[in-house]
């Protein structure tokens, strides 16, 4: 149990990821959050005004001015992790950024947390030397420095684990995968809170379809000034073909992000890993609207009809992408012509409308069929993802204050979302705090 004397710690507090399961479990936000981002540090403010707030870098902290003597029962620790994840790519990294996680040693020496919780990619496990001449982590020397921070810690009197947890098993519509780290040195056993939601568990993974705003429209994605990128065109297609032309459903598309992968995800799915990128997190969501043929032989004679029938059409805008089909006349050279180029045979195009293969083949390129009624596809709608659903998909509820005022402007967008991405899924670290250091959240706990 944490005793209502000790101090809890939030370094790297980011947006309040950590902080926020930090409250559902104990009942109390963070005493002392740090972070050199004002962004962050407004966003932390805005939602926990209880917590005493450090805008410095976090070596620039003194920890015995910080905590005045008292003692620390929690530490919670999410250092920057660009410069360990694979999304970094081959790009050279930073040393100073890599060894910002030996500021918990520096904790540890001076005022000795009772219990010190650390989050990071799962590539940290190979935190080690660079190449001088590169700036590129040293293949042969991988984990050294990971091994030598674990030793710290046990040289301190801590006992130490490690374990990859997903948002998805505790409660989050995202599969983010993430390393976590627990020292403690009171004598008590660390103990892994068991997951909560899967295939077995009393509840399922929840799904990307929860997090959807769909009174939010989406723009066409033909006649744009600045055409969508091939790759970006290749992952709609992929989901047009799965999703709509196989079953109608809508469906998300990850896009701007070089090592994203071309496969289409699914609503009904946790989404994937919520990135910090500057337009929304690197996902679009895609959903079909359809037109019913009157005729195989006339259709161009169509009905609006949604592709939920009898549910009311569905509708999409802004941040992850969202993708709409429309089924019927409107758009229809440029629908086949993008449907021909992904999905068909051709290579010259054609009118989706003329008594071809098109509309008759086995393959059925350009036709849906709902509740046994042929349905043609009239146009695609394409937006990002908004902040809100991106919150929603990483854990947080909607209370959670994110388009605040800053510098007398509204919070950016790039800024909401980049905080996003950078979070700790809150439901995750809700079932470590509470395994450990609390009761006030029913946690099944592992051996």
């Amino acid at each position: 149990m944490l005793h209502a004397h000790e101090l809890i710690i939030d370094s790297f507090a980011g947006g309040g990821g950590a902080s926020l399961g930090i409250e559902l479990a104990l009942g109390r936000s963070p005493d002392v959050a740090i972070n050199h981002d004002a962004e962050a540090i407004a966003l932390h403010q805005a939602n926990h005004p209880t917590s005493k707030h450090y805008r410095e870098d976090v070596w620039q902290v003194d920890p015995l001015e910080a905590t005045g003597g008292r003692p620390v029962g929690l530490m919670w620790l999410s250092p920057d992790c660009k410069h360990f994840s694979k999304a970094k790519g081959g790009k050279p990294v930073s040393p100073r950024v890599r060894g910002l996680a030996w500021v918990a040693i520096r904790w540890a020496n001076a005022v000795r947390p009772r219990v010190i919780c650390l989050e990071n990619v799962e590539e940290f496990q190979t935190w080690g030397p660079l190449v001088r001449a590169t700036q590129k982590p040293c293949p042969a020397r991988r984990g050294k420095h990971f091994r030598a921070f674990v030793r710290n810690l046990e040289r301190l009197g801590y006992r130490v684990e490690h374990r990859q947890l997903r948002g998805c098993d505790y409660g989050s519509p995202t599969i983010r995968k993430r390393l976590f780290l627990i020292a403690r040195c009171d004598g008590q056993p660390i103990v892994w809170p068991r997951p909560t939601h899967g295939k077995g568990l009393p509840k399922p993974w929840r799904a990307a379809a929860e997090c959807i705003d769909w009174s939010l429209e989406c723009r066409s994605i033909f006649g744009r000034p600045r055409p969508l990128a091939a790759n970006t065109q290749k992952r709609i297609a992929a989901g047009m073909q799965r999703y709509v032309l196989g079953t109608p459903r809508p469906f998300i598309v990850q896009v701007q992000n070089a090592s994203a992968s071309d496969t289409p995800i699914s609503i009904d799915a946790p989404l994937r890993t919520i990135t910090a990128y500057p337009k929304g997190g690197g996902f679009a969501l895609v959903v079909a609207f359809l037109a019913k043929h009157q005729s195989e032989r006339d259709a161009r004679q169509v009905q609006a009809a949604s592709l939920f029938d009898p549910l009311p059409t569905v509708k999409a805008r802004d941040s992850n992408a969202l993708v709409v089909a429309r089924l019927g006349a409107d758009h229809s050279d440029d629908v086949h012509a993008f449907l021909v180029a992904y999905y068909g045979k051709e290579t010259d195009g054609g009118d989706l409308f003329s008594p071809m293969r098109t509309i008759t083949s086995k393959e059925r390129f350009g036709l849906v069929t709902v509740a046994g009624q042929l349905h043609a596809i009239a146009d695609i709608g394409m937006r990002m993802l908004a902040p809100r659903e991106l919150y929603r998909a990483q854990g947080f509820p909607d209370s959670y204050k994110i388009d605040i005022p800053f510098n007398g402007k509204p919070m950016s967008k790039t800024a909401q979302v980049r905080m996003c991405g950078n979070s700790v899924c809150p439901p995750v670290a809700a079932a470590i705090v509470a395994a450990n250091l609390g009761q006030r959240l029913p946690v099944a706990v592992a051996a």
